[in-house]
């Protein structure tokens, strides 16, 4: 069984939280809009915390419009994402501008909100650019004498393309959905586990639930109890493992 000496919640967590801090940054230096009048290090407060609110939203209303438009194409749910960031980054700027002025500057908000879209147009862009290079550039050096293992078609077909490439971690079924969470990020598809499964047969890894599939090299430890069990998987999920599906998993190794 693999060892981590940290949770991988908290790793993403952090990694996610140094990105902030890297954007804030960024965008301090710079100082666009005239925040460099703000002066050190107010305006480092001002970005990163602009970055923090809108990069909370975007992990919200991402995977949302993911479940609501699952057929949607990639650059829909940034889209979504950029529109959504753009309301509280407005409503935020404009508390901020206020507090500063000692007044409310109601007649300002279309622009403020005009140049708070384009920013979180922007950095929604760059972030579908880079996600949708990577998958590129992985489909072009994976070559069938040295590809591992991988998902059949008639699940990859339903993926977007960034994650097509992927290696995945687990799979589980929301009503009539299901949820593929790989280690570039997660979809939310049309299908049936049981035909999701069977596209998965060259990959190590097992169903341990009714509602869930897992593969093997993605599972960090493994918790017994009272013929059934948990396993933690290297994104943080825990995953429950049924009473049917354990005493074959024991034997295989897993627990």
């Amino acid at each position: 069984m693999k060892t981590d000496p940290f949770h991988p919640v908290v790793r993403k967590w952090a990694l996610r939280a140094a990105g902030v801090a890297a954007a804030g940054s960024f965008l301090a230096v710079l100082g666009p809009y005239g925040t460099d009048r703000l002066g050190w290090p107010l305006v480092w407060f001002y970005w990163t915390g602009l970055m923090a609110l809108g990069t909370i939203v975007g992990w919200t209303v991402g995977p949302l419009s993911g479940r609501l438009f699952p057929r949607a194409p990639d650059y829909v749910h940034y889209a979504v994402v950029a529109f959504s960031i753009s309301i509280p980054g407005t409503a935020a700027v404009m508390a901020i501008n206020g507090v500063l002025r000692g007044q409310m500057d109601w007649g300002s908000g279309p622009v403020i909100w005009l140049l708070v879209f384009i920013l979180a147009a922007f950095i929604s862009a760059m972030s579908w650019l880079m996600e949708h290079v990577r998958g590129l550039h992985a489909a072009r050096n994976t070559s069938a004498s040295d590809a591992p293992a991988a998902m059949g078609a008639a699940l990859t077909d339903k993926l977007p393309h960034r994650l097509r490439q992927a290696r995945l971690i687990s799979m589980s079924s929301e009503d009539h959905y299901l949820r593929v969470r790989t280690d570039s990020g997660e979809a939310l598809i049309l299908m049936r586990l049981s035909d999701a499964i069977a596209a998965c047969s060259a990959l190590d890894g097992a169903q341990v639930h009714r509602s869930w599939w897992v593969a093997r090299s993605a599972v960090i430890d493994a918790r017994k109890g009272d013929g059934r069990g948990t396993l933690i998987l290297e994104d943080g999920s825990e995953v429950p493992v049924s009473r049917s599906f354990y005493p074959a998993l024991r034997e295989a190794g897993w627990f």
